[in-house]
């Protein structure tokens, strides 16, 4: 079969395009996608200064104020895969001789919990972290939203704001992840 012929393009073309060593326009990548039975998804990435959220920042630097002098802290980490344009809000870092790091994501408006609990999973699944801390504004909205995901945002993150701060606040390691409400 000539998959290419629908998109007005050579079988070549094609085969080349598939190995990625050509790009196409996104109307000829949805034919082709459609024409093997796939549905073609398209992620966009912001661009520009890293962090556009006066909200956003002010909330990272509440956990900040919080953590022990000897920790280091870095914003918009990136993951360690080639070419993924994903990030960490935040990591923060234990020098040796502990030698560990912690990333965080931080959500100043949380609305939907399965697409956040779905991002987060995906990103220490490529990030090969075994613990995160989810970060959300201590507001009303960010209480609701808390409620309203129910004990599974629980389970996700078992340690406590309380005990993770405390952690963080004598330069050690939450023993896993944890959200912190602040």
């Amino acid at each position: 079969m000539d998959v290419g012929r629908p998109a007005g393009m050579s079988q070549s073309e094609v085969s080349r395009y598939e190995r990625g060593l050509i790009s196409i326009d996104l109307e000829r990548a949805v034919v082709l996608h459609a024409l093997v039975g796939l549905d073609l998804s398209v992620k966009s990435y912001a661009g520009g200064t890293p962090l556009r959220d006066r909200a956003h920042a002010a909330l990272l630097a509440r956990l900040r104020a919080r953590l022990h002098p000897r920790l280091r802290w870095d914003t918009e980490v990136p993951l360690p895969r080639p070419s993924d344009q994903r990030a960490w809000d935040s990591v923060i870092w234990s020098p040796a001789p502990d030698r560990w790091a912690m990333p965080t994501e931080a959500e100043t408006r949380p609305t939907d919990g399965q697409a956040l609990d779905r991002r987060i999973n995906e990103k220490m699944r490529d990030g090969k972290v075994p613990a995160e801390i989810l970060l959300i504004a201590d507001t009303r909205h960010g209480r609701a939203f808390v409620r309203a995901v129910g004990p599974a945002i629980h389970e996700a993150f078992p340690v406590s704001s309380r005990e993770a701060l405390q952690a963080l606040a004598a330069g050690k390691r939450p023993a896993g992840s944890s959200l912190i409400l602040l």
